[in-house]
């Protein structure tokens, strides 16, 4: 039996810890740069951490958190929020969105591309005045079709503001989990035609695992959900009107995820159901058969212990086609048994 993944675990600042204090995971990457300048003129990449002129808008893109006094710098320079820069580095937080003075802070859980089976990895959006901020746990991410749009010269996002950048990474997101989504179903499609015609052949390992990744997904997504129902609020000032309703496709989108995982969850579950139902028919089946086959050996053995009692008076012992009639007899009592059986649908029939 394939062994399920376990669950991922998280670590945590130690208790006690003073609020703002950033502590880097030993685990976590090597911290990258990169900027992206854009307005409608064009657009320049490097990794210089200075703000953009005014009219221009600046995204900056962090992989890997293990530099905490970058991290620190970045923070100082934008303003953004120490309890903010907490969050970024503790990366077990549940998606969520809280709005500051100086920016908007926003938590997702992105699924990381490359990698065999299901993983998610936390990332993290300031959207702030001209600058959009992005930091991650590793390089890699989803966010190549959003870059492609920038570099694109004909394309309207450059046209934008940043928070219709924002509202693009949050899409580009959400997005991310229709292949990831759409492989479970198609993985989900095979064990059901295998549990239906081969029952078998399947493992129940391979079912709990399906289980497990679908129950990972709509942990993911679920609370995104409300993060971009609270990002559509007229409370929230980052946001235009004209960027909320893009980002009510967002919900959409995600409440259209969410469906799918509680479908594919219900199907698991009564694929668990079926699987069981199947093994239990089949041990039926077997004890049947065992009952039958018993039910014939019942007469027989009536008539072997009555011939092996040996009263020296039954008239049958001395008799010399004794022996012979009485294993007629006995056959034809398993014969006749059988057939019975048969024509009842018991036996040989399905």
């Amino acid at each position: 039996m394939t062994k399920p993944p376990r669950y991922q675990r998280r670590r945590r600042s130690p208790p006690g810890t003073p609020p703002g204090t950033l502590t880097a995971d030993p685990d976590a990457g090597e911290t990258r740069v990169r900027a992206i300048r854009f307005n409608a003129d064009g657009v320049t990449e490097d990794a210089s951490l200075a703000p953009c002129d005014t009219g221009s808008i600046l995204w900056l893109n962090i992989d890997g958190l293990a530099d905490t006094e970058m991290l620190q710098k970045i923070g100082t320079s934008f303003g953004l929020h120490p309890l903010a820069l907490e969050d970024v580095v503790n990366v077990h937080q549940r998606p969520k969105a809280e709005e500051y003075e100086a920016h908007q802070f926003i938590v997702l859980r992105m699924p990381e591309p490359g990698k065999e089976g299901l993983h998610t990895e936390q990332v993290s959006i300031f959207l702030g005045d001209g600058f959009v901020i992005t930091m991650q746990e590793h390089e890699g991410d989803v966010f190549d079709p959003v870059r492609t749009r920038l570099r694109n010269p004909l394309g309207q996002m450059r046209k934008r503001g940043a928070d219709y950048l924002c509202y693009a990474l949050i899409d580009a997101v959400i997005d991310a989990y229709f292949p990831a989504l759409e492989a479970l179903g198609e993985k989900l499609e095979q064990l059901e035609d295998t549990v239906v015609f081969d029952p078998d052949a399947v493992d129940m390992g391979e079912i709990h695992v399906l289980k497990r990744e679908l129950m990972s997904l709509r942990s993911a997504i679920l609370p995104m959900r409300d993060v971009v129902a609270t990002l559509q609020r007229e409370e929230t000032q980052r946001f235009s009107d004209n960027t909320r309703l893009y980002l009510r496709d967002c919900q959409d989108h995600a409440v259209q995820l969410i469906e799918t995982i509680q479908t594919y969850r219900e199907i698991a579950t009564g694929l668990v159901d079926i699987l069981l139902s199947s093994q239990s028919n089949r041990a039926n089946e077997v004890m049947q058969v065992l009952t039958l086959i018993a039910t014939i050996f019942i007469p027989l053995t009536f008539i072997v212990g009555v011939y092996g009692m040996n009263f020296d008076d039954m008239p049958e012992l001395h008799w010399r086609y004794g022996y012979p009639v009485v294993m007629g007899i006995m056959g034809l009592i398993a014969v006749v048994l059988a057939i019975w059986f048969y024509r009842k649908g018991w036996l040989g029939r399905r």
